[in-house]
Protein backbone atom coordinates (compact mmCIF):
# COMPACT_ATOMS: atom_id res chain seq x y z
CA UNK A 1 0.00 0.00 0.00
CA UNK A 2 3.11 2.50 0.85
CA UNK A 3 4.41 1.43 -2.15
CA UNK A 4 1.27 2.13 -4.35
CA UNK A 5 0.78 5.14 -2.57
CA UNK A 6 4.36 6.67 -3.61
CA UNK A 7 4.16 5.71 -7.22
CA UNK A 8 0.52 7.66 -7.40
CA UNK A 9 2.26 10.86 -5.76
CA UNK A 10 5.44 10.67 -8.18
CA UNK A 11 2.86 10.19 -10.84
CA UNK A 12 0.98 13.01 -10.43
CA UNK A 13 3.95 15.20 -9.74
CA UNK A 14 6.25 13.62 -12.60
CA UNK A 15 3.74 12.27 -15.61
CA UNK A 16 5.67 9.11 -15.93
CA UNK A 17 3.06 6.89 -16.46
CA UNK A 18 2.40 7.00 -19.74
CA UNK A 19 6.07 6.94 -20.25
CA UNK A 20 6.64 3.55 -18.68
CA UNK A 21 3.25 2.22 -20.67
CA UNK A 22 4.94 2.94 -23.83
CA UNK A 23 7.84 1.75 -22.49
CA UNK A 24 6.50 -1.59 -21.56
CA UNK A 25 4.74 -2.04 -24.91
CA UNK A 26 7.86 -2.13 -26.55
CA UNK A 27 7.97 -4.95 -29.36
CA UNK A 28 11.35 -6.73 -29.35
CA UNK A 29 12.24 -9.77 -32.34
CA UNK A 30 12.59 -12.95 -30.83
CA UNK A 31 15.31 -14.17 -32.90
CA UNK A 32 18.05 -15.39 -30.54
CA UNK A 33 20.73 -13.22 -32.48
CA UNK A 34 19.49 -10.46 -31.21
CA UNK A 35 20.97 -11.37 -27.56
CA UNK A 36 24.90 -10.65 -28.44
CA UNK A 37 23.99 -7.15 -28.15
CA UNK A 38 22.39 -7.45 -24.44
CA UNK A 39 25.10 -10.04 -23.53
CA UNK A 40 27.90 -7.07 -24.29
CA UNK A 41 25.11 -4.93 -22.01
CA UNK A 42 25.58 -7.07 -19.40
CA UNK A 43 29.29 -7.81 -19.59
CA UNK A 44 30.28 -4.18 -19.29
CA UNK A 45 27.65 -3.63 -16.36
CA UNK A 46 29.52 -6.66 -14.45
CA UNK A 47 32.76 -5.28 -15.54
CA UNK A 48 31.64 -1.84 -13.50
CA UNK A 49 30.63 -3.46 -10.73
CA UNK A 50 33.73 -6.01 -10.24
CA UNK A 51 35.83 -2.77 -11.26
CA UNK A 52 34.60 -1.06 -8.34
CA UNK A 53 35.43 -3.47 -6.06
CA UNK A 54 38.73 -3.75 -7.76
CA UNK A 55 39.27 0.03 -7.19
CA UNK A 56 39.20 0.13 -3.71
CA UNK A 57 42.38 -2.00 -3.44
CA UNK A 58 44.72 -1.06 -6.41
CA UNK A 59 47.34 1.38 -5.87
CA UNK A 60 48.04 3.16 -9.61
CA UNK A 61 51.34 3.84 -8.34
CA UNK A 62 55.31 3.09 -9.59
CA UNK A 63 56.54 3.35 -6.42
CA UNK A 64 58.99 1.12 -5.62
CA UNK A 65 57.84 -0.55 -2.10
CA UNK A 66 58.65 -3.99 -0.28
CA UNK A 67 56.22 -6.77 -0.72
CA UNK A 68 55.14 -8.29 2.74
CA UNK A 69 51.76 -10.43 1.85
CA UNK A 70 50.94 -13.20 1.55
CA UNK A 71 52.76 -14.71 -1.49
CA UNK A 72 55.96 -16.41 -0.06
CA UNK A 73 58.46 -16.19 -3.03
CA UNK A 74 57.69 -12.72 -3.27
CA UNK A 75 58.51 -11.73 0.47
CA UNK A 76 61.21 -8.77 0.57
CA UNK A 77 60.98 -8.41 -3.09
CA UNK A 78 61.27 -4.40 -3.90
CA UNK A 79 58.60 -4.27 -6.45
CA UNK A 80 56.01 -1.41 -7.70
CA UNK A 81 53.11 -0.37 -5.84
CA UNK A 82 51.05 -1.41 -8.61
CA UNK A 83 52.74 -4.67 -8.79
CA UNK A 84 51.82 -5.52 -5.19
CA UNK A 85 48.75 -3.87 -4.48
CA UNK A 86 47.71 -6.74 -7.28
CA UNK A 87 49.25 -9.65 -5.96
CA UNK A 88 47.87 -8.91 -2.21
CA UNK A 89 44.51 -8.32 -3.59
CA UNK A 90 44.85 -11.70 -5.51
CA UNK A 91 46.34 -13.36 -2.34
CA UNK A 92 45.27 -11.73 0.91
CA UNK A 93 41.82 -10.17 0.11
CA UNK A 94 38.87 -12.12 0.71
CA UNK A 95 36.80 -12.72 -3.05
CA UNK A 96 39.89 -10.73 -4.43
CA UNK A 97 40.92 -13.38 -7.07
CA UNK A 98 37.84 -14.17 -8.23
CA UNK A 99 36.96 -10.70 -8.35
CA UNK A 100 39.97 -10.02 -10.72
CA UNK A 101 39.84 -13.27 -12.53
CA UNK A 102 36.04 -13.02 -13.45
CA UNK A 103 36.82 -8.74 -14.37
CA UNK A 104 39.33 -10.18 -16.98
CA UNK A 105 36.68 -12.90 -18.40
CA UNK A 106 34.24 -10.35 -18.40
CA UNK A 107 36.42 -7.99 -20.20
CA UNK A 108 37.13 -10.71 -23.06
CA UNK A 109 33.14 -11.78 -23.24
CA UNK A 110 32.53 -8.10 -23.87
CA UNK A 111 35.07 -7.39 -26.42
CA UNK A 112 34.08 -11.07 -28.26
CA UNK A 113 29.89 -10.24 -27.61
CA UNK A 114 30.49 -7.00 -29.39
CA UNK A 115 32.67 -8.56 -32.58
CA UNK A 116 29.75 -11.65 -32.58
CA UNK A 117 26.78 -8.37 -32.99
CA UNK A 118 29.08 -7.02 -35.38
CA UNK A 119 28.99 -9.96 -37.67
CA UNK A 120 25.20 -10.50 -37.14
CA UNK A 121 24.45 -7.10 -38.50
CA UNK A 122 27.10 -7.09 -41.01
CA UNK A 123 25.89 -10.52 -42.94
CA UNK A 124 21.84 -9.53 -42.19
CA UNK A 125 22.68 -6.51 -43.91
CA UNK A 126 21.48 -4.81 -40.48
CA UNK A 127 23.34 -1.68 -41.20
CA UNK A 128 21.07 -0.26 -43.91
CA UNK A 129 19.72 2.63 -44.30
CA UNK A 130 18.10 4.06 -41.48
CA UNK A 131 21.17 2.28 -39.33
CA UNK A 132 24.10 3.32 -40.40
CA UNK A 133 24.69 5.85 -37.39
CA UNK A 134 23.89 2.43 -35.13
CA UNK A 135 27.22 0.91 -37.00
CA UNK A 136 29.44 3.68 -36.43
CA UNK A 137 28.38 3.50 -32.35
CA UNK A 138 28.89 -0.40 -32.41
CA UNK A 139 32.24 -0.27 -34.47
CA UNK A 140 33.80 2.89 -32.18
CA UNK A 141 32.42 0.50 -29.22
CA UNK A 142 34.36 -2.19 -30.27
CA UNK A 143 37.61 0.07 -30.62
CA UNK A 144 37.01 1.58 -27.29
CA UNK A 145 36.28 -2.17 -25.77
CA UNK A 146 40.40 -2.64 -27.26
CA UNK A 147 41.70 0.03 -25.85
CA UNK A 148 40.12 -0.39 -22.36
CA UNK A 149 40.96 -3.88 -21.96
CA UNK A 150 45.21 -2.78 -23.21
CA UNK A 151 44.79 -0.72 -20.79
CA UNK A 152 43.58 -2.57 -17.80
CA UNK A 153 45.55 -5.90 -18.59
CA UNK A 154 48.64 -3.38 -18.34
CA UNK A 155 48.01 -2.00 -14.64
CA UNK A 156 49.33 -4.70 -13.36
CA UNK A 157 52.54 -3.93 -14.03
CA UNK A 158 53.56 -7.46 -14.15
CA UNK A 159 56.43 -8.81 -16.75
CA UNK A 160 53.56 -10.03 -19.05
CA UNK A 161 51.90 -6.99 -19.42
CA UNK A 162 55.11 -4.52 -19.23
CA UNK A 163 56.14 -6.16 -22.52
CA UNK A 164 53.15 -5.63 -24.09
CA UNK A 165 53.73 -1.75 -22.75
CA UNK A 166 56.78 -1.67 -24.48
CA UNK A 167 55.35 -3.65 -27.57
CA UNK A 168 52.94 -0.40 -27.21
CA UNK A 169 55.94 2.10 -27.09
CA UNK A 170 57.90 0.88 -30.28
CA UNK A 171 54.83 1.19 -31.94
CA UNK A 172 54.00 4.53 -31.42
CA UNK A 173 57.71 5.61 -31.98
CA UNK A 174 57.47 3.84 -35.42
CA UNK A 175 55.28 6.88 -36.77
CA UNK A 176 57.02 9.16 -38.84
CA UNK A 177 57.60 12.89 -37.12
CA UNK A 178 55.42 12.75 -34.22
CA UNK A 179 56.43 9.58 -33.07
CA UNK A 180 58.33 10.45 -29.98
CA UNK A 181 55.55 13.63 -29.13
CA UNK A 182 52.72 10.58 -28.72
CA UNK A 183 55.26 8.48 -26.79
CA UNK A 184 55.41 11.70 -24.22
CA UNK A 185 51.77 12.29 -23.97
CA UNK A 186 50.96 8.48 -23.71
CA UNK A 187 53.51 7.58 -21.11
CA UNK A 188 54.50 10.93 -19.31
CA UNK A 189 57.99 10.36 -20.66
CA UNK A 190 60.33 8.29 -21.93
CA UNK A 191 59.78 4.33 -21.07
CA UNK A 192 59.07 3.60 -18.65
CA UNK A 193 57.99 6.60 -17.43
CA UNK A 194 56.74 6.90 -13.78
CA UNK A 195 53.52 8.82 -15.23
CA UNK A 196 53.00 5.51 -16.58
CA UNK A 197 50.56 3.74 -14.78
CA UNK A 198 48.73 6.48 -13.19
CA UNK A 199 47.59 7.60 -16.98
CA UNK A 200 46.48 3.69 -18.00
CA UNK A 201 44.63 3.72 -14.88
CA UNK A 202 42.87 7.53 -15.73
CA UNK A 203 42.45 6.31 -18.99
CA UNK A 204 40.93 2.46 -18.01
CA UNK A 205 38.49 3.36 -15.14
CA UNK A 206 37.17 6.81 -15.79
CA UNK A 207 37.67 8.40 -19.56
CA UNK A 208 36.89 5.23 -21.60
CA UNK A 209 34.04 4.12 -19.91
CA UNK A 210 32.58 7.07 -19.57
CA UNK A 211 32.37 6.82 -23.49
CA UNK A 212 31.09 3.14 -23.79
CA UNK A 213 28.72 4.35 -21.29
CA UNK A 214 27.52 7.32 -23.82
CA UNK A 215 27.94 4.91 -26.51
CA UNK A 216 25.60 2.80 -25.11
CA UNK A 217 22.76 5.20 -23.96
CA UNK A 218 23.37 6.70 -27.45
CA UNK A 219 22.69 3.43 -29.03
CA UNK A 220 20.02 2.26 -26.81
CA UNK A 221 18.38 5.87 -27.87
CA UNK A 222 18.62 5.74 -31.33
CA UNK A 223 17.24 1.61 -31.28
CA UNK A 224 14.11 2.79 -29.27
CA UNK A 225 13.37 5.70 -32.16
CA UNK A 226 14.07 3.25 -35.06
CA UNK A 227 12.95 0.08 -33.40
CA UNK A 228 13.93 -3.05 -34.08
CA UNK A 229 15.01 -4.78 -37.30
CA UNK A 230 13.80 -8.31 -37.70
CA UNK A 231 14.10 -11.64 -40.16
CA UNK A 232 11.99 -12.25 -42.89
CA UNK A 233 9.03 -14.12 -42.15
CA UNK A 234 5.01 -14.24 -42.26
CA UNK A 235 3.52 -10.31 -41.56
CA UNK A 236 6.94 -9.14 -41.14
CA UNK A 237 7.04 -5.95 -43.58
CA UNK A 238 9.32 -2.99 -43.66
CA UNK A 239 6.48 -0.50 -41.50
CA UNK A 240 5.98 -3.42 -38.47
CA UNK A 241 7.76 -5.08 -35.95
CA UNK A 242 7.46 -8.85 -35.14
CA UNK A 243 8.18 -9.92 -32.00
CA UNK A 244 7.40 -10.13 -27.90
CA UNK A 245 5.98 -6.84 -25.45
CA UNK A 246 9.10 -5.82 -23.43
CA UNK A 247 6.87 -7.17 -20.27
CA UNK A 248 6.53 -9.39 -19.15
CA UNK A 249 7.51 -11.98 -21.79
CA UNK A 250 11.04 -10.24 -23.15
CA UNK A 251 12.12 -8.76 -19.94
CA UNK A 252 11.73 -11.99 -18.19
CA UNK A 253 14.09 -13.81 -21.12
CA UNK A 254 16.40 -10.32 -20.69
CA UNK A 255 16.73 -11.17 -17.11
CA UNK A 256 17.51 -14.45 -17.34
CA UNK A 257 20.35 -13.93 -19.77
CA UNK A 258 21.39 -11.32 -17.34
CA UNK A 259 21.81 -13.33 -13.85
CA UNK A 260 23.39 -16.14 -16.83
CA UNK A 261 25.84 -13.62 -17.66
CA UNK A 262 27.46 -12.70 -14.26
CA UNK A 263 27.12 -15.79 -13.37
CA UNK A 264 29.56 -17.25 -16.16
CA UNK A 265 31.71 -14.37 -15.10
CA UNK A 266 31.68 -15.26 -11.51
CA UNK A 267 32.42 -19.26 -12.38
CA UNK A 268 34.84 -18.69 -14.64
CA UNK A 269 36.90 -16.16 -12.66
CA UNK A 270 36.44 -19.13 -9.91
CA UNK A 271 37.42 -22.31 -11.85
CA UNK A 272 39.41 -21.20 -14.96
CA UNK A 273 43.24 -19.31 -13.70
CA UNK A 274 43.88 -16.38 -16.14
CA UNK A 275 46.67 -14.12 -16.02
CA UNK A 276 48.65 -15.15 -12.93
CA UNK A 277 50.96 -12.11 -12.14
CA UNK A 278 52.44 -13.43 -9.55
CA UNK A 279 54.09 -16.47 -11.71
CA UNK A 280 55.37 -13.61 -14.47
CA UNK A 281 56.67 -11.40 -11.52
CA UNK A 282 57.05 -7.70 -11.63
CA UNK A 283 58.21 -5.89 -14.45
CA UNK A 284 61.92 -5.22 -15.40
CA UNK A 285 62.84 -2.94 -18.49
CA UNK A 286 65.59 -5.31 -19.19
CA UNK A 287 63.50 -8.59 -18.98
CA UNK A 288 60.81 -10.04 -21.43
CA UNK A 289 58.50 -13.04 -20.78
CA UNK A 290 58.97 -16.09 -23.33
CA UNK A 291 56.63 -17.31 -24.38
CA UNK A 292 54.70 -14.17 -24.39
CA UNK A 293 50.89 -13.55 -25.79
CA UNK A 294 48.26 -10.82 -25.49
CA UNK A 295 44.90 -11.23 -24.60
CA UNK A 296 42.75 -12.11 -28.22
CA UNK A 297 41.59 -8.81 -28.90
CA UNK A 298 44.79 -7.61 -29.45
CA UNK A 299 46.17 -10.97 -30.96
CA UNK A 300 45.49 -10.30 -34.52
CA UNK A 301 47.88 -7.11 -34.32
CA UNK A 302 50.52 -9.13 -32.40
CA UNK A 303 50.63 -11.87 -34.94
CA UNK A 304 50.91 -9.17 -38.01
CA UNK A 305 53.86 -8.06 -36.04
CA UNK A 306 55.19 -11.88 -35.79
CA UNK A 307 54.56 -12.09 -39.75
CA UNK A 308 56.08 -9.01 -41.03
CA UNK A 309 59.42 -8.99 -42.63
CA UNK A 310 62.11 -6.65 -42.01
CA UNK A 311 61.36 -3.87 -44.68
CA UNK A 312 61.78 -0.45 -43.66
CA UNK A 313 61.33 1.73 -46.96
CA UNK A 314 61.94 5.72 -47.46
CA UNK A 315 59.04 7.54 -47.81
CA UNK A 316 59.13 11.21 -48.18
CA UNK A 317 62.68 11.20 -46.72
CA UNK A 318 61.46 8.91 -43.72
CA UNK A 319 62.00 5.43 -43.20
CA UNK A 320 59.48 3.54 -42.32
CA UNK A 321 60.28 1.20 -39.26
CA UNK A 322 58.90 -2.36 -39.85
CA UNK A 323 56.23 -2.30 -36.51
CA UNK A 324 54.64 0.81 -38.82
CA UNK A 325 52.72 -0.91 -41.63
CA UNK A 326 51.38 -3.98 -39.56
CA UNK A 327 50.91 -1.95 -36.38
CA UNK A 328 49.75 1.70 -37.67
CA UNK A 329 48.43 0.91 -41.40
CA UNK A 330 46.58 -1.97 -40.78
CA UNK A 331 44.64 -1.50 -37.66
CA UNK A 332 43.97 1.76 -39.44
CA UNK A 333 42.90 0.51 -42.91
CA UNK A 334 40.66 -1.96 -40.78
CA UNK A 335 38.72 0.05 -38.93
CA UNK A 336 38.25 2.46 -41.80
CA UNK A 337 36.93 0.17 -43.37
CA UNK A 338 34.34 -0.79 -41.08
CA UNK A 339 33.63 2.75 -40.50
CA UNK A 340 33.01 3.03 -44.49
CA UNK A 341 31.17 0.14 -45.47
CA UNK A 342 27.85 0.93 -45.08
CA UNK A 343 28.60 3.88 -47.68
CA UNK A 344 30.62 1.46 -49.95
CA UNK A 345 28.00 -0.89 -50.30
CA UNK A 346 25.20 1.83 -51.20
CA UNK A 347 27.95 2.83 -54.15
CA UNK A 348 28.12 -0.49 -55.46
CA UNK A 349 24.39 -1.24 -54.91
CA UNK A 350 22.51 1.80 -55.59
CA UNK A 351 20.18 0.72 -52.58
CA UNK A 352 19.22 3.80 -50.71
CA UNK A 353 16.09 3.01 -49.48
CA UNK A 354 15.27 2.56 -45.52
CA UNK A 355 14.91 -1.12 -44.35
CA UNK A 356 13.19 -2.55 -41.49
CA UNK A 357 13.25 -6.08 -42.75
CA UNK A 358 17.03 -8.01 -42.64
CA UNK A 359 18.39 -9.84 -45.46
CA UNK A 360 19.31 -13.94 -44.99
CA UNK A 361 22.80 -13.91 -45.84
CA UNK A 362 22.42 -16.02 -49.13
CA UNK A 363 21.04 -12.77 -50.52
CA UNK A 364 24.05 -11.03 -51.26
CA UNK A 365 27.01 -13.71 -51.76
CA UNK A 366 29.33 -10.99 -52.51
CA UNK A 367 28.53 -9.59 -49.05
CA UNK A 368 29.32 -13.50 -48.05
CA UNK A 369 31.88 -13.83 -49.19
CA UNK A 370 33.76 -10.57 -48.07
CA UNK A 371 32.62 -11.15 -44.61
CA UNK A 372 34.03 -14.62 -44.65
CA UNK A 373 37.38 -13.52 -46.02
CA UNK A 374 37.86 -11.08 -43.72
CA UNK A 375 37.35 -13.47 -41.35
CA UNK A 376 39.19 -15.93 -42.39
CA UNK A 377 42.58 -13.44 -42.77
CA UNK A 378 42.19 -11.95 -39.13
CA UNK A 379 41.59 -15.61 -37.82
CA UNK A 380 44.87 -16.73 -39.06
CA UNK A 381 46.77 -13.62 -37.95
CA UNK A 382 45.33 -14.25 -34.65
CA UNK A 383 46.80 -17.75 -34.44
CA UNK A 384 49.82 -16.47 -35.60
CA UNK A 385 50.42 -14.62 -32.58
CA UNK A 386 50.90 -18.32 -31.16
CA UNK A 387 53.80 -19.69 -33.39
CA UNK A 388 56.13 -19.89 -31.25
CA UNK A 389 54.05 -22.19 -28.78
CA UNK A 390 52.38 -23.90 -31.45
CA UNK A 391 56.64 -24.75 -32.10
CA UNK A 392 56.87 -25.76 -28.75
CA UNK A 393 54.33 -28.63 -28.58
CA UNK A 394 54.32 -29.88 -32.61
CA UNK A 395 58.26 -29.56 -32.71
CA UNK A 396 57.89 -27.49 -36.14
CA UNK A 397 60.68 -24.84 -36.88
CA UNK A 398 59.42 -21.31 -36.17
CA UNK A 399 60.86 -19.82 -39.44
CA UNK A 400 58.97 -22.66 -41.12
CA UNK A 401 55.60 -21.56 -39.28
CA UNK A 402 56.33 -18.04 -40.20
CA UNK A 403 57.29 -18.63 -44.06
CA UNK A 404 53.68 -21.16 -44.01
CA UNK A 405 51.85 -18.24 -42.50
CA UNK A 406 53.13 -15.70 -44.77
CA UNK A 407 51.78 -17.45 -48.02
CA UNK A 408 48.44 -18.53 -46.44
CA UNK A 409 47.24 -15.02 -44.73
CA UNK A 410 47.18 -13.52 -48.36
CA UNK A 411 46.03 -16.95 -49.62
CA UNK A 412 43.83 -18.99 -48.02
CA UNK A 413 41.29 -15.27 -47.76
CA UNK A 414 40.62 -15.77 -51.42
CA UNK A 415 39.94 -19.55 -51.54
CA UNK A 416 37.04 -19.17 -48.51
CA UNK A 417 35.78 -16.36 -49.94
CA UNK A 418 35.29 -17.99 -53.13
CA UNK A 419 33.82 -21.17 -51.61
CA UNK A 420 31.56 -18.95 -49.36
CA UNK A 421 30.58 -16.80 -52.68
CA UNK A 422 29.48 -20.12 -54.84
CA UNK A 423 27.79 -21.72 -51.13
CA UNK A 424 25.88 -18.43 -50.96
CA UNK A 425 24.80 -18.33 -54.49
CA UNK A 426 24.11 -22.23 -54.36
CA UNK A 427 21.68 -21.26 -51.68
CA UNK A 428 20.19 -18.19 -53.00
CA UNK A 429 19.38 -19.61 -56.38
CA UNK A 430 18.13 -23.43 -55.22
CA UNK A 431 15.78 -22.56 -52.05
CA UNK A 432 17.55 -24.81 -49.92
CA UNK A 433 17.62 -25.14 -46.28
CA UNK A 434 20.91 -25.17 -45.44
CA UNK A 435 24.39 -26.29 -46.19
CA UNK A 436 23.42 -29.65 -45.69
CA UNK A 437 20.26 -29.64 -48.18
CA UNK A 438 22.37 -28.61 -51.25
CA UNK A 439 23.53 -31.09 -53.67
CA UNK A 440 25.91 -31.28 -56.34
CA UNK A 441 24.08 -29.76 -59.16
CA UNK A 442 22.84 -26.94 -57.16
CA UNK A 443 26.82 -26.11 -56.68
CA UNK A 444 27.84 -26.40 -60.23
CA UNK A 445 24.87 -24.82 -60.98
CA UNK A 446 26.27 -21.67 -58.92
CA UNK A 447 29.75 -22.37 -60.56
CA UNK A 448 28.14 -21.95 -63.90
CA UNK A 449 25.51 -18.83 -64.15
CA UNK A 450 24.31 -15.98 -61.48
CA UNK A 451 20.73 -15.57 -60.95
CA UNK A 452 18.90 -12.24 -59.94
CA UNK A 453 18.69 -11.76 -56.59
CA UNK A 454 15.02 -12.22 -55.09
CA UNK A 455 12.94 -9.71 -53.71
CA UNK A 456 12.54 -10.41 -50.00
CA UNK A 457 9.36 -12.39 -48.58
CA UNK A 458 7.88 -9.54 -46.96
CA UNK A 459 8.08 -7.37 -49.87
CA UNK A 460 5.40 -8.79 -51.91
CA UNK A 461 3.16 -10.29 -48.76
CA UNK A 462 -0.02 -7.86 -47.29
CA UNK A 463 0.90 -6.88 -43.93
CA UNK A 464 -0.90 -8.03 -41.21
CA UNK A 465 -2.69 -6.18 -38.93
CA UNK A 466 -0.82 -4.19 -35.89
CA UNK A 467 -1.66 -5.30 -32.77
CA UNK A 468 -2.50 -2.71 -30.32
CA UNK A 469 -0.07 -1.06 -27.94
CA UNK A 470 -2.72 -0.95 -25.01
CA UNK A 471 -1.01 -2.86 -22.04
CA UNK A 472 -4.15 -4.46 -20.57
CA UNK A 473 -4.84 -6.18 -23.82
CA UNK A 474 -3.58 -10.18 -24.55
CA UNK A 475 -3.44 -11.52 -27.53
CA UNK A 476 -5.67 -14.93 -27.44
CA UNK A 477 -3.34 -17.80 -28.22
CA UNK A 478 -4.13 -19.69 -31.86
CA UNK A 479 -1.83 -23.11 -31.03
CA UNK A 480 0.13 -24.30 -28.14
CA UNK A 481 2.83 -20.67 -28.23
CA UNK A 482 1.24 -17.22 -28.50
CA UNK A 483 1.12 -15.29 -32.02
CA UNK A 484 3.90 -12.97 -31.71
CA UNK A 485 3.05 -9.31 -31.35
CA UNK A 486 2.75 -6.98 -34.54
CA UNK A 487 3.17 -3.14 -34.23
CA UNK A 488 3.76 -0.25 -36.15
CA UNK A 489 7.43 0.34 -36.69
CA UNK A 490 6.40 3.93 -37.26
CA UNK A 491 7.78 6.81 -39.89
CA UNK A 492 11.79 5.43 -40.19
CA UNK A 493 13.76 9.02 -40.50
Amino acid sequence: MITRWMVRRLDDRLGFSPVARSGLNKVFPDHWTFMMGEIALYSFTYLVLSGVFLTLFFDASTTRTTYEGGYAPLAGSEVSAAYASSVQLSMDVRFGLVARQSHHWAALLFTGAIVVHLCRIFFTGAFRRPRGVNWVVGVTLLVLAIANGFAGYSLADDLLSGTGLRVANAVLLSIPVVGAWAEFLAFGGEFPAEAMIPRLYVVHILVVPALIVTLITAHMVILVRQKHSHFPGPGRTDTNVVGSRLWPGYAVRSLGLLFAVVALCLLLGGLVQINPIWLWGPFEPGSATAPSQPDWYVGWLDGALRLWPAWEPIVFGHRLPALFVPAIVLPGLTFLGLYLYPLLERLMTGDRAPHQVLQRPRERPGRVAFGVAALTFYGLLLTAFSIDVVSKFTGIPVYLLIYTFRVAVPALPVVTGLVAFVLARALRDSGADGFLALTWADVRGALRRRKPVPEAPSATEEPREAAPEEPDEEREPEQAEPEPVRVPAGPVP
